[in-house]
């Protein structure tokens, strides 16, 4: 399986994500879209990272760009929490091509979401830069209490941010990958200034975006942010979390440089491209749970149909002793964190249940699954029988025949169900 997988041990953020998809053969031409719709050019340029020679990136508004109203002297200091990892004051005294960088007005959500759409990209390429931009505001607005339409975008809602956004999701197309993966992602430490004043590294929006992230955060190496909240944003949505690189067979690798050099470590972050055996698909999971003593067998068989209508993938009941050494029921249900709440109503609104808990599962690893239908000759009829299929990449694990299927056929021909299965079985299995 093609993969494009991320070392995250110094952070990430998008003008790192941007320079090591570069690095690892994006074609910059890919970023067009971006640069024709913010009147933006993307400066790509190589420097030295302890060591590293790396693909540096940063936004700059295009010659003759009218940034008049962007609300921001180009030539005076000011403070900015969103690029690279040196939130210090900057000074901008760039005479013809300024940095975008924190420049152009502060949006709000659906602003942005306007802007993206207008860009004309590529269908996955915009549903990705929108789901994005959608973690974003929805960390935004847990952490200042607010809804998302209301939202207030500050750094991230400036032109180089969409630039970043967009732009990696343009490049990781173009590599053409069949999955995303990262290494857990280091935050950095100390505190960081943001448009809101002084925060603790990780910023809050970071915890939020993490919280629902497949990826582990954790602290260190060192004391600065490495972890913005656009990096966050972007690989919470586009990557999968793994504990070290995968064993690849790599095509291409590079470096994204951090903007700024850190002592004693080369501040970038890594890529490589390259094939990885299929492994099994890891989907994020809530488990439910509710101890019953006092449901009628009808009621316990019938969850498995009335949880699924909800929304349950998959619904479990255990003979269990309670208190008082009463008989009663266990009923474990796995469901997607989405639909949890939901679930866990229609749950107590079948059983009777005043309290459903939810454990501290997080995800389950799961087969590719495909239903074929195999042709049965039985007493010279031919039967269709629908058949179940387990498998990662070109490795299958288990065929099985759809047990309703089988058992039709079987009442149809006089032949055990455990004969018709086999069949049915053998026929995929060719």
């Amino acid at each position: 399986m093609q993969t494009l997988a991320f070392d995250g041990r110094m952070g990430a953020s998008g003008d790192m994500l941007l320079g090591a998809l570069l690095a690892a053969g994006a074609d910059k031409r890919a970023l067009a879209p971006v640069e024709d719709a913010l009147d933006v050019t993307y400066e790509v340029g190589r420097v030295d990272r302890q060591g590293i020679e790396a693909t540096a990136v940063t936004v700059r508004f295009a010659e003759g760009h009218d940034h008049a109203d962007d609300g921001h002297s180009h030539d005076d200091e000011h403070d900015h929490g969103e690029r690279g990892h040196d939130h210090g004051r900057h000074s901008h005294d760039h005479e013809h091509q300024p940095h975008a960088e924190g420049h152009g007005p502060g949006r709000h959500y659906n602003e942005v979401v306007d802007i993206v759409e207008s860009m004309d990209l590529p269908p996955d390429v915009e549903s990705d830069a929108l789901g994005i931009f959608e973690r974003l505001g929805r960390a935004e607005a847990a952490v200042h209490g607010t809804d998302l339409e209301s939202t207030h975008f500050h750094e991230v809602g400036a032109d180089d941010a969409i630039a970043d956004v967009v732009g990696t999701c343009l490049l990781v197309a173009d590599l053409d990958v069949e999955q995303v993966v990262t290494t857990p992602l280091a935050a950095g430490g100390g505190e960081v200034e943001m448009s809101h004043g002084t925060y603790p590294v990780p910023a809050p929006a970071v915890v939020e975006l993490a919280e629902g992230a497949d990826w582990s955060l954790r602290g260190g190496p060192v004391d600065r942010e490495l972890l913005t909240p656009t990096g966050a944003a972007i690989l919470a949505k586009l990557a999968g979390g793994v504990e070290a690189v995968p064993t690849v067979e790599v095509d291409a690798s590079g470096y994204g440089a951090g903007s700024a050099d850190v002592a004693g470590r080369p501040n970038v972050l890594r890529a490589l491209v390259g094939n990885v055996d299929r492994q099994l698909d890891r989907e994020p999971i809530t488990v439910l749970e509710t101890n019953v003593d006092d449901v009628s067998p009808e009621v316990l068989g019938g969850l498995q149909e009335t949880l699924a209508d909800a929304g349950a993938l998959d619904v479990t009941v255990v003979p269990t002793t309670m208190k008082k050494s009463r008989p009663g029921h266990l009923v474990k249900v796995i469901v997607a964190p989405e639909d949890a709440g939901r679930v866990a109503r229609r749950l107590a609104e079948e059983t009777g249940t005043l309290g459903v808990r939810e454990s501290g599962a997080g995800h389950r690893w799961v087969a590719d699954r495909e239903v074929v239908h195999a042709t049965v000759e039985v007493g010279g009829d031919a039967y269709d029988v629908a058949v179940k299929v387990a498998s990662a990449g070109e490795d299958v694990f288990d065929v099985s025949a759809e047990f309703d299927d089988a058992l039709a056929v079987a009442r149809a021909t006089g032949r055990p169900v455990r004969e018709i299965a086999r069949l049915a079985e053998a026929v995929v299995d060719r």
